[in-house]
């Protein structure tokens, strides 16, 4: 209940909100089913409140556990007092914890328990009290062959390694140290010796110094790589004296020779156990935030790719562009099934351009083919300009990112549906596919392979797995499921199924035909009452025997929609199709114990506009003609392009010549921004202008600021403090500086 009342506080909402959701979460709802079904019951929290509910209420029980461990082992010790118990309960964060149990942590020999064995501890004590007198006689009290203390420097060196430790293991000494290194930490990086060369993508780091606390989170993984790769080295600590002075307030009180040794201990406590124990804290934390940082820009971006605009069900080939090997093509039904396949051999060095027209119109003809989708991977622009060049009236001509689409043709997935077929055919299908509808396609690929995160191999990839299936479930369920034509892989994802219930409904279909009704879905393996509760409302199944079942309106509710239509005098389906009874009914007339107001109008909306897909609506690109490759591009040309990838520093823009370039964020806009994402998303068509371009690195510089407009995110921009600060960027930024992340690729 504390828990409960702490997250309501933190996320301004009330304690019943939250009480309800946890009880929802508790008995296995997931979050789109509790976002879009039990409104009455959350007060109408969202997605985004539900989910951070979730991780707030994990992260706290896993604290509630870890404070059990630490009662139970400080118990056995036989030192837990009442006090002691009243401090660990209280504790908030992990790391306050943590403070509490260091001084009866089980810890390996060190100096001063050696000490301690030596009898050192009242030498330790009697100096710590600071009082004035002759320390050296008190400490040739404790000369002693026996125990290996040889003379009064010997008694003395080991009473502040005693001392030593007290400070390390202060709780308020390392909370006041801990807020030094947030605060004044600066992490800097230099070059290993002789790894020069072998590092150069890592130059700007080779003698780099920025706080802690205003580093962004691409710029710190960066660093951290080149660190992992044994090129640079890494520090990140505050100023020394700084420490020192803190510790030595607090525990250096007299002037007299026994606070001499205190002072002595302080330091000798600061340097080798508390700095080093602070910086592998502050390594975390960053690395945390860092993570947390990279992880929501890949899920942001992966929302925006999922939820891209389906060409819906078109008859479509599917083209695998290339050279030497030639192009696959296949062609599918408006439902994706495999119709047809062949290779063609367009482009250089075969360039059988007759014969591969003969055969793109044969097929075309044969499979009313309304729409043709060109990967967008080598030799794509060539084949493309061949494909218009046949003048096929009335066929759509789109090109696809392909990215992905090799890791699908050689999955489980696609060897189970394709077992016959090779990698170009899978990858072939994957391409058409996916411009007929996106969210269903890409759902069959690991989500890091799709190319639109940051650094998504440096970060935790526990974290990064259960943030992206959160998008993944989220864009599902949003979109619905059509029942009778979904993949395992799309059904795997919708609310309350899992894996191995979606083989068994695709089993079942293939077994007893197509589904007439949500109900039969009882009647599916291992599909009990409360999977069928959590999925229901996401299953769609057109031409239904009842029309609901086609609707996002959940079997629960069905009973309610029946009794307006009875009120209207009119059947379930007029009500979805005629507006003018739907303006009729007054919500507020069916509320009950069962239903409440926020239900009611979501019906009432599902009802005006049934199975209405949430994606925006198609609309084709095209790449600007006569610009295939990076030699055609020139300095102040302005070109149509799609928006392929968002990182913290820019976005990755796809102009049609093989080789993303960069619109930076400080090019985005003539205005001030902190984030790309408050200009562009994936998959959005821009219109940007060529800044720079080095055909050698393959890099290209992109702008979509309007030209002779003052670039206000550099004059705008918040400055660092301390450090040494990175060049200030001039009206025409440098080519470094612009492509400073470029080297890692996000395909």
């Amino acid at each position: 209940m504390d828990h409960f009342l702490k997250i309501a506080e933190e996320l301004n909402i009330t304690y019943k909100q939250v009480a309800a959701t946890v009880g929802l979460l508790d008995e296995g709802a997931t979050v789109p089913f509790i976002s879009r079904y039990r409104k009455e019951r959350t007060g109408s929290l969202d997605e985004v409140f539900i989910t951070n509910i979730r991780d707030r209420v994990t992260q706290l029980r896993e604290l509630d556990k870890r404070k059990e461990s630490i009662l139970k082992s400080i118990e056995e010790q036989g030192k837990l007092t009442d006090e002691l118990k009243k401090k660990i309960e209280a504790a908030e964060t992990m790391s306050a914890l943590e403070d509490i149990y260091l001084p009866y942590k089980p810890k390996r020999r060190t100096r001063a328990t050696i000490a301690k064995e030596k009898g050192l501890e009242p030498l330790a004590e009697l100096l710590f009290k600071q009082t004035d007198g002759n320390i050296l006689a008190e400490a040739k009290k404790y000369i002693s062959a026996e125990k290996e203390v040889a003379s009064e420097d010997d008694a003395l060196s080991g009473a502040r390694d005693i001392i030593a430790e007290w400070v390390n293991e202060d709780q308020t000494a390392r909370q006041k140290v801990r807020k030094l290194f947030e605060n004044e930490g600066v992490i800097t990086s230099k070059v290993i010796k002789n790894k020069e060369e072998e590092g150069q993508k890592y130059r700007d780091y080779f003698d780099w110094t920025e706080p802690v606390k205003s580093i962004p989170s691409h710029r710190l993984l960066a660093i951290r790589r080149g660190e992992k790769e044994m090129i640079l080295s890494v520090d990140i600590t505050p100023p020394e004296d700084l420490a020192i002075d803190i510790l030595d307030e607090q525990f250096v009180t007299s002037k007299n020779n026994a606070a001499e040794e205190v002072a002595k201990a302080v330091k000798d406590a600061y340097k080798r156990l508390m700095k080093p124990s602070m910086e592998t804290e502050t390594r975390l934390n960053t690395k945390t935030h860092a993570d947390q940082d990279a992880i929501d820009v890949f899920a942001n971006n992966l929302r925006q790719l999922l939820m891209a605009a389906p060409m819906g069900e078109k008859a479509t080939m599917a083209v695998d562009p290339g050279f030497r090997t030639g192009c696959k093509v296949v062609c599918l039904s408006p439902q994706g099934k495999l119709l047809d396949k062949s290779t063609i051999f367009p482009n250089e060095p075969q360039k059988r351009t007759m014969e591969a027209g003969l055969t793109v119109k044969e097929l075309c003809k044969k499979h009313n083919i309304e729409a043709i989708a060109i990967g967008n991977g080598t030799a794509s622009r060539e084949t493309e300009k061949f494909v218009r060049d046949l003048g096929l009236k009335g066929v759509l001509i789109v090109m696809v990112n392909e990215s992905g689409a090799s890791v699908y043709s050689a999955s489980a997935a696609a060897r189970d549906e394709f077992p016959e077929e090779d990698v170009t055919v899978r990858g072939s299908v994957s391409i058409g596919r996916r411009l007929m509808d996106p969210l269903a396609e890409l759902v069959k690929i690991d989500a890091k392979s799709i190319g639109v995160g940051q650094y998504q191999h440096d970060v935790d990839q526990n974290s990064l797995k259960k943030s992206l299936d959160d998008v993944v479930l989220s864009c599902v369920n949003q979109v619905g499921v059509e029942l009778n034509t979904a993949s395992k892989e799309l059904l795997t994802y919708v609310s309350g199924l899992g894996e191995s219930i979606a083989k068994n409904i695709v089993k079942y279909r293939e077994e007893n035909g197509a589904f007439k009704s949500r109900t039969e879905l009882k009647n599916v393996p291992r599909l009990g009452d409360k999977a069928y509760e959590q999925a229901a409302g996401f299953l769609r199944i057109k031409n239904a025997d009842n029309p609901l079942d086609e609707s996002a309106v959940h079997p629960e509710s069905y009973e309610v929609v029946e009794k307006m239509a009875k009120d209207q005098k009119c059947s379930v389906k007029d009500l979805m199709t005629k507006k003018e009874l739907l303006q009729l009914i007054k919500a507020e007339k069916y509320v009950s114990e069962t239903i409440g107001l926020p239900t009611l109008k979501d019906i009432l909306s599902e009802l005006s506009k049934p199975g209405r897909d949430p994606r925006e609506q198609f609309e084709a690109f095209q790449f600007a003609d006569g610009v295939n490759e990076i030699d055609d591009l020139s300095i102040g040309m302005t070109l149509p392009g799609i928006v392929t990838n968002i990182t913290n520093f820019g976005a990755f823009v796809d102009i049609g010549v093989h080789q993303d370039g960069l619109v930076h964020l400080s090019q985005m806009a003539n205005r001030y921004i902190k984030h790309p994402d408050e200009v562009v998303k994936v998959h959005q068509k821009v219109t940007v202008r060529v800044v720079e371009v080095d055909v050698q690195r393959k890099r290209i510089a992109l702008s979509m600021k309007e030209e002779g407009g003052s670039n206000s995110n550099e004059s705008r921009a918040p400055k660092k403090k301390g450090g040494k600060k990175p060049q200030k960027q001039k009206q025409e930024v440098s080519m470094e500086e612009k492509l400073r992340m470029l080297q890692s690729k996000f395909k």
